[in-house]
C-alpha cells in the first residue's frame, strides 16, 4: 500500500464519504512525503507549526518540558493520526510544544494553506475534518476529567480501554508521564492488575 492509498483510506473511512480520481489528485500534488529519524524533532518549542502531518509509519510524542527540566507527554501518535499543534499551526502563533518522532517516521505533511484548500474543494476531507474535530473536543474533556477526578488506577484503566496498543508501542515512563504519574506508581498499578 502506497503512503498515498493510507491516506485516502483514513478519509474516507472517517468522512464515510469516497474520494474522486481529482480529489486524489489534488491531495498527492500537495502532501509531500517526509522521513523523520528516531529522535528527530518536527516541532520544537518556540517555533510556529508550519505543518500537519498525516503519520504513514511509525510513532511520535507532544510534550513540554517544565522549569525543573521535567518532560511532560501531553499525546503519544501512531500511525493514522495527525502530527501538529492546532493552536500555532492555524494561528500561527509559537509553539509551546515539542513533536519528536520515537520510532523511524514517515509522513505525509502539507501547509495551513493548501488545508484550507482540500476544506473548500474536498468534500471527504471536510467531512473528515469535522468528525476528528468533535473526536479531539470529546477526548480533550475526557483527558481533562481524568486528570482531575480519576485515580491513578482509573487513568490507567482508561489507557487500557481506549489505546490498549500504546502498552505494546510505548516505553512505561513514556506511559507514565502521559498518564501523569510516576514510572513507580505505574509499575505498582500494573503489579495489582495482573494479580
Amino acid at each position: 500500500m502506497s503512503n498515498f492509498e493510507a491516506l485516502f483510506d483514513y478519509i474516507q473511512e472517517i468522512s464515510g464519504k469516497l474520494l474522486s480520481e481529482n480529489d486524489k489528485h489534488l491531495l498527492m500534488t500537495h502532501f509531500k512525503p517526509k522521513k523523520l529519524r528516531k529522535r528527530q524533532y518536527f516541532l520544537q518549542e518556540g517555533d510556529v507549526c508550519k505543518y500537519i502531518g498525516f503519520i504513514v509509519k511509525g510513532s511520535a510524542r507532544t510534550f513540554t518540558v517544565d522549569e525543573k527540566g521535567h518532560e511532560h507527554i501531553l499525546k503519544l501518535s501512531v500511525e493514522n493520526w495527525w502530527l501538529t499543534d492546532f493552536e500555532s499551526f492555524y494561528l500561527l502563533t509559537p509553539s509551546r510544544f515539542n513533536i519528536e518522532a520515537l520510532e523511524q517516521l514517515e509522513i505525509l505533511q502539507s501547509t495551513n494553506a493548501e488545508i484550507e484548500e482540500f476544506l473548500k474543494h474536498i468534500p471527504a476531507f471536510s467531512a473528515m475534518s469535522n468528525v476528528i474535530s468533535q473526536n479531539n473536543t470529546i477526548a480533550a474533556q475526557r483527558r481533562m476529567q481524568a486528570a482531575m477526578s480519576f485515580t491513578a488506577e482509573e487513568r490507567y484503566g482508561e489507557l487500557i480501554r481506549n489505546y490498549p496498543h500504546f502498552l505494546q508501542r510505548f516505553p512505561q515512563n513514556m506511559i507514565a508521564s502521559y498518564l501523569g504519574l510516576s514510572p513507580e506508581t505505574l509499575s505498582r498499578i500494573k503489579k495489582n492488575a495482573v494479580k
